[in-house]
């Protein structure tokens, strides 16, 4: 399977179950394999990174958000978050990259 079809097979799985793509982190590799200006990363901020990933997002219970960011490889794996309504966008940020340095973490063990 090329790294597209991978990053689409997530992709086309997390919104079947009502996630939307937020975000993409991409290795140099991967990026210039992909034309980022079609679908499915039309409108996605993309950040270059040392792994792939994927932000995903969806409404939750009790009007929070919940952000899930999926490792893209061969052994699944993710990390989970839900965010109060009136949780400032900073704190959220930063939540969010230590999410990505756990995913790093992970990543370099596994």
């Amino acid at each position: 399977m090329s790294r597209l079809e991978q990053l689409e097979a997530v992709i086309d799985r997390y919104c079947t179950h009502g996630w939307r793509l937020a975000r993409a982190l991409l290795s140099a590799e991967t990026r210039a394999e992909l034309n980022l200006s079609e679908q499915p990363f039309a409108g996605v901020p993309v950040e270059e990174a040392t792994l792939d990933a994927l932000w995903f997002t969806r409404t939750s219970q009790g009007g929070r958000e919940a952000w899930e960011l999926r490792l893209v490889a061969d052994t699944p794996y993710a990390l989970f978050e839900t965010f109060e309504p009136d949780e400032a966008e900073e704190d959220r940020e930063e939540l969010r990259r230590e999410m990505e340095a756990r995913l790093r973490d992970y990543a370099r063990r596994a």
